[in-house]
């Protein structure tokens, strides 16, 4: 409990902490200094993480510290987005991610993949004011942690609650999705309640982001686990806070979704196995890379093929203008790596919070079209090289396929940036993993505000 005693009083705080350089994990996750009492600090496990929000790659490193593989710090990184950047990836929206855990830390061997998209109700919804996707991030990451995590889900999931109860700086990221369409939330109580200050003015960067409601959601799911979300009394009062929000949703929707393990779409290309998540993102970010092992000059060429296989994915749906989704992914000193997409399918989803759970509820994919999600995993001989997940909407596909090209070319994992409107997060080892830690280094996109973490 010294760790998440030290997260409540310090979350608020996490900004300035960054601006400083050195000891941000130390401040914020309990450090590795001794103190009076205490037994001798462990030293840092290996490992490497990356996230569009400081907090979320801070707190998937402090699991990786603390013992977990790249399952458990993926799982902390996504709740911990669930709090730091709601817009992208709260609780009432999905996503996707790729797994690759080695045989000796509960893996099969194989890389896999797990859809967990926000859902389409079954019901009819002519009677919602703002129809609402159905919740599928807590069971997703769940069920990731529970086949794969080494740590208890309590113990992962407790970097998220900390922040979300005893407050976290708004990070420049939420800020700018704010300032897109901040004015949309305050026509909604709960949501007001959340993104302004005392005054009712929109909350700017290095501000403090409070949500109790959220957290004594996520303390349930920490002593609950995910039935305590889907099943029995907080999920009849979700469904009633979410009808009372404009939803629309029903106890048969919640119960009914469920995430599903789907083989990547894998090809060999440049002397490696790539994986892809298998959505429209995935086809599209695997058609980008195999144009430019064809044409490496020609990046506008395979930006087209890979936008043009994405909506033919689609059945040629158009894409929405806003950067609606985000990724992250993880690294373990045994080679073990997770990458994830999230997204509430349009940019805070409805824009209405379920009140009394604190949960954001993301927009119902009948009533638009869900934003590409995207990541790459590129290994030799079972043996990790790089991973690469990618956003900015139409641009998300490429970005992932330049990113791994880039990489995979590279001694560092992001030599230069990837196509706009695209946005990449990569981690990338020159040599391979596990074996070659000091080859390894992460790289957050430089046009936006994340962060990559870790220790070789």
């Amino acid at each position: 409990m010294a760790n998440l005693s030290i997260l409540r009083r310090t979350a608020p705080l996490a900004l300035g902490v960054l601006l400083t350089g050195c000891g941000v994990s130390h401040a914020l996750f309990g450090g590795s200094q001794k103190g009076l009492g205490e037994p001798a600090p462990q030293k840092p496990a290996v490992g490497f993480a990356v996230a569009p929000v400081p907090e979320a790659a801070l707190a998937a490193k402090h699991i990786l510290n603390e013992g977990g593989n790249a399952a458990d710090a993926a799982t902390a990184a996504g709740f911990a987005l669930a709090v730091t950047l709601p817009s992208r990836a709260g609780l009432g929206g999905g996503g996707a991610c790729l797994i690759d855990l080695p045989k000796n830390d509960g893996g099969t061997g194989h890389i896999t993949s797990l859809l967990f998209q926000p859902g389409q109700p079954s019901g009819a919804t002519s009677g919602a004011s703002r129809p609402a996707a159905v919740p599928q991030l807590a069971r997703g990451l769940i069920a990731m942690q529970a086949r794969y995590g080494r740590l208890p889900l309590s113990t992962d999931l407790a970097p998220a609650e900390a922040m979300a109860g005893g407050g976290v700086a708004v990070s420049r990221a939420l800020a700018a999705d704010l300032s897109v369409v901040g004015s949309a939330l305050l026509a909604n109580p709960a949501s007001r309640s959340v993104f302004t200050t005392a005054s009712g003015q929109m909350l700017q960067a290095g501000e403090t982001l409070r949500q109790p409601d959220l957290a004594t959601t996520l303390t349930r799911l920490q002593s609950a686990g995910v039935f305590g979300f889907y099943h029995g009394q907080f999920a009849a009062k979700f469904i009633d806070a979410a009808d009372r929000a404009g939803g629309g949703l029903t106890l048969a929707d919640l119960r009914a979704i469920k995430p599903r393990y789907v083989t990547p779409v894998t090809i060999d290309r440049l002397g490696y196995s790539l994986s892809f998540l298998p959505t429209a993102g995935g086809l599209g970010a695997a058609t980008g890379i195999e144009s430019l092992a064809q044409n490496p000059q020609a990046m506008d060429v395979a930006a087209g093929r890979a936008l043009a296989a994405a909506q033919a994915a689609r059945h040629g749906a158009s894409l929405g203008a806003l950067p609606a989704s985000a990724g992250f992914a993880a690294l373990d000193h045994k080679g073990g790596v997770v990458g994830c997409a999230t997204t509430m399918n349009n940019l805070f989803g409805t824009g209405r919070i379920a009140p009394g759970t604190g949960i954001l509820l993301a927009a119902s994919p009948a009533r638009i079209t869900p934003p590409l999600l995207a990541a790459g995993l590129a290994t030799r001989g079972g043996n990790f090289r790089a991973i690469a997940t990618g956003s900015g909407q139409q641009g998300a596909p490429m970005a992932v396929a330049a990113g791994l090209y880039n990489a995979l070319h590279s001694s560092v994992p992001m030599p230069s940036p990837v196509p706009a409107p695209g946005r990449a997060n990569v981690i990338a080892c020159a040599g391979l993993m596990p074996g070659a830690p000091k080859s390894c280094a992460g790289a957050a996109d430089p046009r936006g505000f994340g962060l990559a973490v870790g220790s070789r």
